[in-house]
């Protein structure tokens, strides 16, 4: 692993395979959200924004909505 920073706080290091660790000043990992703020602030990676979730529920509720309302007047036709 080589060091790439290290700081009072944390040290910064590269392993083999291409990706960050992060130590705290203790010599413990930092994992997850920590990891990610600390790696963001040195510039060392480009977080990608979450996409929004379209809302699909309620766009098939209308659908099914539509297709019984097109199905009763089918069958109102028919009588």
């Amino acid at each position: 692993m080589e060091v790439v920073k290290q700081t009072k706080e944390f040290t910064i290091v590269k392993k083999r395979n291409g990706r960050y660790g992060v130590k705290d000043a203790k010599g413990k990992w930092i994992n997850k959200d920590e990891k990610v703020k600390v790696l963001l602030g040195e510039g060392l990676i480009k977080a990608a924004m979450p996409k929004k979730e379209e809302p699909v529920q309620e766009e098939a509720a209308e659908e099914t909505a539509a297709e019984e309302t097109t199905e009763e007047a089918t069958e109102e036709a028919g009588e």
